[in-house]
């Protein structure tokens, strides 16, 4: 919940949209900023990038005024509004996958009791005040959907309800300003938004923001009152800052390895099932947040994690893999994609400007019987078959891999489906 909150507090000075570090999409309070493109490998803010969809994103305050979300006209196209609030819960259903229809929709916070205005087709309440819009939108990997998907983002967008008109606002997003981004962790890691000796201070704000959830309320009052304590007396503030300084290090940290969290799978790989619907628990919203904040919810998007070979060894960069996807697999209605991260959970900048490999690719080669076999090592292929379906490894360094499956068929959900085993070469 820190973390959600100050995020948003580093874009509320600005004064319009942009692109962080020249990359990833941010917006003053209450709007929008969309990529045309996929997003760049040098963001440092949002762990796991997506290189399958073109993203927007926009910071929610709602208790200044509630926001109205545009709807366009999508065709066959797949696209989904992750919509969220300070515990990334998803507090509204926008997609194809939920057969929304174009128009305009509002967002409210949780003590809003205004007038829906005529036009709105459907209201969706938050339990915070504090939250986050993320709109992806699938994109082939070819200049002419690059073209074809412009006037769709266009017309993309997010505002206060006071500016509201009944009429669609299109946007031309291609030229929003570059905007310095903070830097990295030490170990070229996310921006920290979470700072150990920070944390009691911000605390109250971040609880006064979200209601607390059914059987919360006494830890709110038993966190309040630790605050009080140690604002009372500092020997006792010395000592919780030193013992939050030491949760981060032992318990959070190691959170960013995604085998330390979520539900184990054969072949080494993991899955965590009540994505951005966490509730109470805690432990997995922590570790979604430490290693890839913002997830959408099973039935929009589910994700597998990979941090082993098939042999329980690590993957790393001085080593060759395959992963061979049997004919018609991942079943999906959407679209799905397996990407490279480095141990960060960050592209791995390379020379083919390549980080995932998927629907999106239409250039795979398919073997005989129609399964699908990627390799992955740092190397470029010699085999030109091998060549159109290589995902670059960073060279003598350890690495993830990340399959999602964007509107999974029910054998995803139910585990009846599972990912194929990372297989070791030389």
């Amino acid at each position: 919940m820190v973390n959600v909150y100050n995020r948003r507090l580093v874009m509320e000075p600005l004064k319009e949209p942009g692109r962080l570090s020249g990359s990833l999409p941010v917006a003053p309070v209450n709007h929008l900023s969309m990529l045309t493109d996929y997003i760049e490998p040098q963001e440092r803010d949002v762990t796991c990038p997506n290189q399958d969809v073109v993203y927007g994103s926009g910071p929610l305050v709602l208790d200044k005024e509630p926001v109205v979300v545009q709807v366009p006209d999508f065709g066959d196209r797949f696209w989904v509004y992750q919509v969220v609030d300070i515990r990334t819960d998803s507090f509204a259903n926008l997609g194809k996958m939920y057969g929304t229809k174009p128009g305009f929709y509002l967002l409210v916070g949780p003590d809003w009791k205004g007038t829906v205005p005529k036009g709105i087709t459907q209201v969706f309440r938050s339990g915070s005040n504090t939250g986050f819009i993320v709109p992806r939108v699938f994109m082939d990997d070819t200049s002419a959907d690059r073209t074809a998907i412009q006037p769709l983002i266009a017309s993309i967008n997010i505002y206060p309800l006071s500016q509201f008109d009944g009429k669609m606002k299109h946007f031309d997003w291609t030229h929003t300003p570059s905007i310095p981004g903070p830097p990295p962790s030490a170990d070229g890691g996310e921006a920290p938004k979470v700072i150990p000796g920070k944390f009691l201070d911000e605390l109250p704000t971040v609880l006064q923001d979200a209601k607390p959830l059914p059987g919360e309320e006494a830890w709110y009052a038993q966190a309040k009152a630790l605050v009080a304590a140690a604002k009372a007396n500092p020997a006792l503030r010395a000592a919780i800052d030193d013992e939050l300084a030491k949760t981060e290090r032992e318990v959070v940290a190691p959170l960013l390895d995604f085998h330390n969290y979520g539900m184990p799978l054969p072949n080494h790989w993991t899955v965590a099932r009540n994505g951005a619907q966490f509730g109470t628990d805690y432990f997995t919203r922590t570790g979604v947040a430490r290693s890839n904040i913002f997830v959408n919810k099973p039935n929009e998007a589910s994700y597998f994690y990979q941090d082993f070979d098939a042999n329980g060894a690590r993957l790393d960069g001085s080593k060759r893999y395959t992963v061979t996807f049997p004919k018609g697999t991942p079943p999906v209605k959407g679209f799905w994609s397996i990407t490279m991260y480095d141990s960060q959970h960050f592209f791995v900048s390379n020379a083919i400007k390549r980080y995932s490999v998927g629907t999106k690719n239409k250039d795979l080669k398919l073997n005989a019987d129609g399964s699908l076999t990627l390799y992955i090592q740092a190397e470029q292929p010699t085999d030109a078959a091998q060549r159109a379906n290589w995902l670059p490894s960073p060279s003598h360094s350890a690495f993830s891999l990340y399959i999602r499956t964007y509107w999974p068929d029910q054998e995803v959900l139910d585990d009846r489906w599972t990912p194929p085993p990372v297989l070791a070469g030389r």
